[in-house]
């Protein structure tokens, strides 16, 4: 796909893990629950077919640790207007939401997980999201940084290295 982009997501694994998303029907969830507008706009920008690290934080170690797909691409976040749930925001209207949300599917574990202290220290990641403004629970990946990671996975190294 000549225009396809790179993202990563986060979640804590033991609130929703790669694993989870592999046993999930047809390995696919709605990506809920972001309330950060900067992860939101990235959420936004996602388009079907898009490519996406799923990476396990406040893990020992955090790291990236699969690959999913976006099967769907950004609609309004229901949980945004539902009291009785954790991402409750009062200010969010159904006839003009302020939260989004994206199917991903999970394609493939990688083969082995990458940590972000290995990442850190990986030449050509240097200005990484993860690695610069780690906070944010989506974000892009640039197409070298995302052939960077792939590389690290297989054992190949990083180009340059």
């Amino acid at each position: 796909m000549p225009d396809r982009q790179y993202w990563l997501v986060k979640s804590e694994p033991e609130v929703f893990s790669f694993d989870d998303l592999l046993a999930l029907p047809k390995k696919t969830t709605h990506w809920d629950g972001i309330r950060n507008y900067a992860a939101r706009n990235h959420l936004r920008a996602m388009k079907k077919g898009d490519l996406v690290f799923f990476y396990h934080s406040n893990a020992n170690p955090a790291a990236v640790v699969g690959v999913a797909e976006v099967v769907r691409e950004a609609y309004p976040d229901p949980t945004a207007l539902d009291p009785k749930d954790p991402h409750f925001d009062p200010k969010s209207k159904a006839d003009a939401p302020t939260w989004f949300m994206v199917d991903l599917r999970g394609v493939e574990r990688l083969k082995r997980p990458l940590s972000l202290d290995e990442l850190k220290k990986t030449k050509g990641l240097e200005n990484m999201a993860l690695i610069k403004i780690g906070r944010l629970s989506a974000q892009p990946v640039t197409a070298k940084e995302w052939e960077i990671v792939q590389a690290l996975s297989v054992g190949r190294g990083a180009w340059g290295a």
